[in-house]
């Protein structure tokens, strides 16, 4: 799977100028038909089928796929194909235990296609044989498919189930690499966070601790006290701060997550400059993520009558 990071390179330098980059601006002022037609012509979602605005998913959709491609395609290590997608696998396989203990349809649960065939999946899944999926994966779908054979099953319980997993195998993926290493404690750190300010009790938050992370499970819990003073001098005490107020105007935690959801794209962007290996892929690929949210939130925001300030303000990084 790895590849010679300089032809990728020039690979992105080619595919760069079709990013929409600071063009989606532009597009919040236009009716919704006028900015479907412009996105079109700059040949985001190539391909894709869509006889109106209404059907912007299938552009979506398409552009996602096409990221996957390139993925699958230029991943300069496996690592790195791995942090991107293999959490699709675990995805899949919580909907699959799900779909087979609870007797429901899984094709609306499924994500795209990550690292594992999803037939393969759901075939580990109904056998009750668990090799092909790997440690991580094969333990989480063996332990909720005990759970769910149980008297009492809760989905919040499957979901720590596969989050944890997911977060151990993300560990051993990046233990490596050290660029990967660096995005997935802020990944881990943050999600601890999060979880934690959701959280009504203690004991739930430390139920839900996933790994990969610098701080520990005694540094979270003082999150319970409310005082983001405790968190001065780490890389967290700001976006800490924001979540403490926003909890106290009773406000939910959108900010929060909109920088969580975004922070891998902002780390290279801040080092654009001084990007090399296998950190131009990963920029690229973040970027790309970064602009289909941006699309379908243009798409829902035009769609709603929403003004132009409104919706710049909900668009994600912009670079």
């Amino acid at each position: 799977m790895a590849k010679d990071t300089l032809y990728t390179n020039g690979v992105i330098a080619a595919r760069e100028k079709y990013l929409l980059k600071d063009r989606i601006l532009k597009l919040c002022d236009l009716g919704a038909e006028e900015a479907l037609r412009a996105v079109c012509e700059s040949g985001f979602g190539k391909n894709a089928e869509v006889a109106s605005v209404y059907e912007y998913e299938k552009l979506v959709a398409a552009d996602e796929a096409a990221i996957d491609g390139f993925i699958r395609e230029y991943s300069p290590s496996r690592a790195e194909a791995e942090y991107l997608l293999t959490w699709r696998d675990f995805h899949n396989a919580k909907a699959a235990v799900k779909a087979k203990h609870l007797s429901i349809g899984l094709e609306n649960m499924l994500a795209p296609e990550g690292l594992i065939p999803i037939d393969v999946i759901t075939d580990c899944v109904n056998s009750g044989k668990y090799s092909p999926l790997g440690e991580k994966l094969g333990e989480a779908v063996e332990k909720a498919s005990a759970l769910f054979e149980g008297e009492e099953v809760s989905g919040a319980e499957t979901g720590i189930i596969f989050e944890k997993a997911l977060f151990a195998r993300l560990k051993e993926i990046c233990a490596k690499n050290g660029i990967l290493k660096k995005l997935l404690t802020v990944k881990a750190d943050m999600t601890n966070i999060l979880t934690a300010l959701r959280s009504a009790e203690e004991e739930y938050a430390a139920r839900c601790f996933v790994e990969g992370g610098k701080l520990s499970e005694k540094q979270l819990r003082a999150l319970f006290d409310g005082d983001a003073e405790k968190f001065k001098g780490t890389p967290y005490y700001e976006f800490i701060k924001k979540c403490f107020a926003d909890k106290a105007a009773g406000r939910p935690l959108t900010e929060a997550e909109k920088l969580f959801d975004i922070f891998e794209a902002e780390y290279f962007s801040a080092k654009k400059y001084e990007l090399e290996k296998s950190s131009p892929f990963l920029y690229y690929v973040f970027r790309r993520r970064a602009e289909n949210v941006n699309v379908r939130i243009l798409f829902v925001c035009l769609l709603a009558g929403m003004k132009e300030g409104e919706i710049r303000r909900r668009l994600r990084l912009i670079k």
